[in-house]
């Protein structure tokens, strides 16, 4: 008898200690939190130019950005690549990964959209198109930017925070000379500032016969490292003002 009970309290013991561990796990395991980028980037580049075409100073400017800001998310996509640009920044900003953005979700989102030429009209029409989302955008850069479709390029949706516009009126192309807001409320317009062009900077000695020369004014823009740097420098001041006011002024719409 004194075998036979050691035997079960022998085994009691051991389904105890088999079963409480499972046991002291069985409560609710909650899903991992994702984070979206600080910032969201997005450049659309001219004409037929490739997103990975390292000749342009906008491919260098984004690349740059990405390598220098831990957390921000900065691409470069071909100006008729709105809607998988606009899939990418909904996957982003969906930070619970259940295929719906929360207001939560859209009113923590810092996106800045740019473009030269056609990638100006391209930054329009996404603006326009995470504005039918309930998305807001920090900032807008336009730079010579050409109307490509339906659409006005020079109109800035309300979703719109801050707006910036480069333009020049000689050759055979020039881009949009005044923004628009459609609600000045909630648009700010932070200037359109014209850029004339003599001779072609260096760095468009690259470019094809047909950029140099029927597209030379236009292009000139998109190969100038002084306005690239004014554009630079204005989004390094919006990721550093997104990175110390998380709340940043999309409160107040």
């Amino acid at each position: 008898m004194k075998v036979c009970t050691l035997s079960a309290m022998f085994i009691w013991m051991m389904s105890f200690a088999v079963f409480r561990p499972a046991n002291a796990q069985s409560g609710t395991i909650l899903p991992q939190k994702l984070t979206s980028p600080a910032t969201i980037i997005v450049g659309f580049v001219g004409g037929f130019v490739r997103p990975d075409d390292d000749r342009h100073l906008e491919v260098q400017m984004i690349e740059r950005l990405a390598s220098d800001f831990s957390g921000i998310h900065a691409v470069v996509f071909e100006n008729r690549h709105t809607v998988k640009a606009r899939r990418e920044i909904l996957r982003l900003l969906d930070t619970n990964g259940d295929d719906w953005l929360s207001e939560d979700e859209k009113r923590r989102a810092r996106i800045i959209v740019l473009g030269h030429s056609w990638g100006g009209s391209a930054a329009i029409r996404l603006a326009n198109e995470l504005n039918d989302s309930g998305v807001p955008v920090l900032l807008t850069i336009q730079l010579d930017s050409i109307n490509k479709g339906p659409g006005d390029d020079c109109v800035v949706p309300p979703n719109v925070a801050l707006a910036l516009n480069f333009y020049q009126t000689r050759g055979l192309a020039h881009g949009c000379r005044t923004l628009r807001p459609v609600d000045a409320s909630r648009t700010q317009i932070l200037g359109n500032f014209r850029l004339e062009y003599t001779a072609q900077p260096a760095g468009c000695s690259s470019y094809s016969w047909f950029d140099r020369h029927l597209l030379k004014t236009h292009n000139a823009m998109d190969c100038d490292p002084q306005v690239w740097s004014q554009v630079e420098k204005e989004i390094r001041a919006r990721i550093q003002e997104s990175n110390s006011e998380p709340t940043n002024f999309f409160s107040r719409h």
